[in-house]
């Protein structure tokens, strides 16, 4: 890839001078879905699968942008840095650069050329990595002092307050701090994480990751709502839990309180305070090997997606109900922010083939779609190639 990088590059900008590689991850979130930005615990792994840009400075105030997956070129001024609205894929660069300019940096012009191989809009996080990869590419160009949480922090705003999507931090922090064959268990309040090993392979099992073709789009979707909806039922259970600050704080021992709530906030909060309880009970069954729990965990989760937080559609959960009735899948669930992208499956190795065979035409025989099935390692986070 990073060779490629560099042809392309300097095919496109011969002028400008030999650029910098960096790559970041996607993601796969394993436990923890929609608790981010409840002040929540999340499970995600970092995935063999990313973002590279080539860059370089150009010594001029614009960037110049060229998408080798989209073939497509766009150029802005580092004066004024606005949305644009007929290249939506620049945004997330556009933003990033103007986090730095609020933090007080001044980026120069640059040229960059992107290739990802992050399946879009299949929940798996490929806008996270296209801002992290800006992030650290432009830190690395100017060489400035930044610290990788603070450039995690920059990448999230960058998605919350220009592409407009009130995400957590779990997508940002995943691509930056992913570590091979390890998946991250991140309190998203403290913004402290553990590294937990993996031990899927050494136990015949692989994450298997089905694409179910529905298209996802955040911004356009119910995602700012879900997370207004978690407010409002904050702000309700402050009556009777007064030091509560987040749902995060809310445990399973109040969910009388939770379920005494007008039904739609209470099916919201109970989701995020069960979610949080299978992130623990998950990790702590991945510990010790106990893969059957693990699996059953993963089940859970996903018909709390589907009943309670109402973020799933039914080509998911189809999904899920044929990977749980193929031979050995310990569990099952989507994954991502929902209405559409990928589930994930616990899958014996040596059945993989069998279970994509299977699953991918009583798929396409009930809703006319194409399911794709991957397999990721867990990856290394953002880094320089070059």
């Amino acid at each position: 890839m990073k060779n490629k990088l560099q042809r392309e590059f300097r095919a496109k900008f011969a002028s400008s001078g030999e650029p910098l590689v960096v790559w970041a991850p996607g993601r796969v979130n394993l436990l923890g879905e929609h608790t981010d930005y409840n002040d929540g615990f999340v499970f995600p792994m970092a995935i063999d699968a990313g973002i590279a840009m080539a860059g370089a400075l150009n010594k001029s105030d614009r960037v110049n942008l060229y998408s080798l997956n989209y073939d497509v070129q766009d150029s802005f001024a580092l004066q004024d840095i606005v949305p644009s609205d007929k290249k939506n894929w620049s945004n997330y660069i556009r933003g990033v650069c103007r986090e730095f300019q609020s933090a007080g940096f001044e980026p120069q012009g640059m040229d960059i050329v992107i290739y990802g191989n992050v399946p879009q809009g299949a929940g798996l996080s490929s806008s996270a990595a296209l801002e992290v990869a800006a992030a650290v590419l432009l830190t690395t160009l100017h060489d400035f002092a930044v610290d990788s949480v603070s450039l995690i922090k920059m990448a999230q705003r960058a998605e919350n307050d220009f592409v407009g999507v009130a995400s957590g931090i779990m997508d940002q922090f995943a691509s930056m701090m992913g570590h091979k064959d390890h998946a991250l268990f991140l309190d998203c309040r403290s913004l402290d994480y553990d590294l937990v090993p993996t031990p899927f392979e050494q136990h015949g099992y692989a994450v298997a990751v089905i694409n179910s073709g529905v298209r996802r789009g955040l911004v356009d979707s119910a995602y700012n709502d879900r997370r207004q909806e978690c407010m409002d039922a904050v702000r309700l259970l402050t009556k009777d839990l007064p030091k509560i600050t987040a749902l995060r704080d809310v445990t399973v021992e109040d969910l009388p309180l939770v379920n005494a709530l007008p039904q739609l906030l209470a099916k919201r909060a109970r989701h995020v305070v069960t979610e949080n309880n299978r992130v623990l009970s998950g990790i702590e069954a991945l510990r010790a090997g106990d893969l059957v729990t693990f699996g059953q965990e993963l089940t859970k989760s996903h018909r709390s997606l589907q009943n309670d937080f109402e973020v799933s559609c039914p080509e998911l959960d189809l999904l899920v109900d044929l990977s749980l009735g193929q031979p050995g899948v310990l569990g099952a669930r989507m994954t991502g922010a929902g209405f559409g992208g990928c589930t994930i499956a616990l899958v014996p190795r040596e059945r993989l083939a069998e279970f994509e065979q299977r699953v991918t035409a009583d798929y396409a025989a009930k809703t006319n779609l194409t399911a794709e099935v991957y397999v990721f390692g867990a990856s290394h986070g953002a880094m320089l190639l070059s």
